[in-house]
């Protein structure tokens, strides 16, 4: 018998070992510049002196995932289009098991931020999230006192900048950008945990000159904290032939992060918003978020949103790079009264990542004070109903109250490494015009709520050898509507009505600064454009979002 039994322990002492190495193993993580915006596209590369390269592709949300690979020490390098490439050295693999290993993608001026913190490399510090914009970017050092010798926590200052020349038809309301316009943006780190910017937009054309300005500060701390606040002011002239047409609106933005553990991580912050138009108003818009992580690969949030989110961050940069619409004061008049909109958003999610897939399920409750319609249109007369933006060839149309409830079920598959679709699918309620044969003037007595079903489709990637950046998405809706259903998502499924495209092609050039050529079409075939007859009798048309080609040159600095 002890014999036999020591036969057995022999053999399972020599086939186990074998039996561990043959077992593969998986390295993933998120790509991100200095900023925290996700790099989809970037090409990531792992080596090992026993095994051949093994190269993978970034998604739309920044994330790769490289399976199969047998133990042993990785090199990962990742590579993307105007910036650095990022190398991680060292990076021990076992058998069978998962390891994250984020990487933030630096240009030629980017500030060098290290954040130590305490424990393994190999921690979950990952938070992933279905929707464009993501979290900060993390650097991990496991010693504390290596950072503070390092040659990269030695540098004080740096210094990057862009610029932009963007032209075409803005479509987005009152205040938006003009037909024709000139952005910049100017941003210096100091002592590697500060960074001081300055954006800013001059707009010239059809219209008179328009101006928006932002200065903004923010400090990395040690313990992960990154507090913001930002100053923006934007000054437009009179829209029309009268005294104290022009809008001037100052507002201060606060924001910071806390993540309490590997478990519970908050995002909050508030703008303070004065505008001076017809009179002046205030408005106080907080917002905030709480991200509940039940496992590594599943979390439940809870939002409250005051603004509807910028989905410019999902391309990059602002397709008006410094529109700065995020600040924007959604405005409405009513006999010659403006009225600013206001909101608010509640939302519960639940998120799932398996593999290559991702999965949320949402509920929300929103009401909108004072909503700001879109219209389409030219007509002799207003009577004080109607707030014409000269920049767009728009106007804006106060629409009745909405407050409604909704469900929302979001789907995303990435098909290959350069290519991922996404589905997206709403319920919930829009304001809708009950009287076809409304005029213009009476129309806000005939605005009701009505419940809609929304479904969108969106495929974004990158093209292998040019390069390119492009977006294509649909969004249909099952009747007609003045607003979007679920005007507040901020997923991954977030995507303007009916077919927008967007590219980004990255030029050669032959001085020492990246351009890259956008192309920007929204509602490109025109849809859901519900007419109504205007004060001179002509038709105009109230839409969800009008049609709008914008296109231009981004040089990076």
């Amino acid at each position: 018998m002890l014999r036999k039994l020591g036969f057995v322990v022999v053999a399972l002492g020599l086939a186990l070992p074998a039996w561990c190495v043959e077992r593969p193993g998986t390295i993933s993580g998120y790509v991100r510049n200095a900023a925290g915006v996700p790099q989809m596209g970037a090409v990531v590369e792992l080596l090992s002196s026993t095994t051949q390269a093994f190269t993978v592709f970034t998604d739309d949300t920044g994330y790769y995932s490289a399976g199969g690979l047998l133990p042993g020490i990785y090199s990962i390098k990742a590579n993307a289009t105007s910036f650095l490439p990022a190398l991680r050295e060292g990076v021990g693999l076992r058998a069978g098991s998962r390891v994250l290993v984020n990487l933030t993608l630096t240009s030629l001026f980017d500030a060098v931020r290290i954040v130590p913190t305490r424990g393994s490399a190999d921690e979950d510090d990952w938070k992933w999230v279905l929707r464009s914009s993501a979290s900060r970017p993390i650097l991990r050092i496991i010693d504390p006192q290596i950072a503070s010798n390092s040659p990269e926590a030695r540098i004080d200052h740096e210094l990057k900048g862009s610029l932009s020349l963007v032209a075409g038809a803005g479509s987005d309301g009152f205040g938006s950008a003009s037909d024709m316009s000139t952005g910049f943006s100017v941003e210096r780190s100091l002592f590697a945990s500060d960074t001081i910017g300055l954006r800013g937009n001059i707009g010239y054309g059809s219209a008179a000159p328009a101006s928006v300005l932002r200065a903004s500060y923010s400090h990395q701390m040690a313990n992960g904290s990154d507090p913001q606040m930002s100053f923006t002011m934007r000054n437009l002239p009179a829209p029309f032939a009268m005294p104290n047409g022009s809008l001037q609106a100052l507002s201060l933005t606060t924001s910071d992060n806390i993540a309490l553990g590997d478990v519970i991580e908050m995002h909050f912050g508030s703008e303070l918003q004065t505008v001076q138009f017809l009179g002046r108003v205030t408005a106080f818009r907080p917002f905030g978020s709480a991200d509940f992580h039940i496992s590594p690969d599943t979390f439940v949030e809870y939002r409250y949103a005051t603004s509807e989110p910028d989905d410019l961050l999902e391309k990059g940069f602002d397709s008006s790079p410094a529109d700065l619409s995020d600040a924007q004061p959604r405005m409405s008049m009513v006999g010659y009264v403006g009225a600013l909109e206001h909101a608010h958003h509640h939302e519960i999610s639940l998120s799932h990542r398996s593999g290559k897939s991702s999965v949320q399920v949402a509920a929300y409750y929103e009401r909108v004070v004072d909503p700001a319609l879109t219209g389409v249109g030219e007509f002799a007369t207003d009577g004080g109903m109607v707030l014409p933006d000269i920049y767009s060839g728009t106007f804006t149309y106060q629409g009745s109250d909405l407050k409604t409830e909704g469900l929302r079920l979001v789907a995303q598959q990435q098909l290959t490494s350069s290519l991922t679709a996404t589905v997206d699918l709403e319920y919930g309620g829009v304001l809708t015009l009950e009287n076809p044969a409304a005029n213009l003037q009476d129309a806000q007595q005939w605005i009701g709520t009505r419940d809609r079903v929304s479904m969108a489709g969106k495929i974004s990637g990158v093209t292998p050898k040019t390069h390119t950046r492009w977006i294509a998405s649909y969004r249909w809706i099952n009747g007609p509507a003045l607003t979007s259903v679920d005007m507040f998502n901020a997923s991954a499924g977030r995507a303007d009505p009916y077919l927008n495209l967007f590219f980004r092609q990255p030029l050669p050039s032959f001085l020492p600064v990246h351009v890259e050529a956008l192309i920007d079409l929204r509602n490109l075939l025109a849809e859901g454009y519900v007419p109504v007859i205007g004060h001179d009798g002509h038709t105009v048309y109230l839409v969800q979002t009008a049609r709008s080609v914008r296109g231009g040159l981004n040089f990076t600095f």
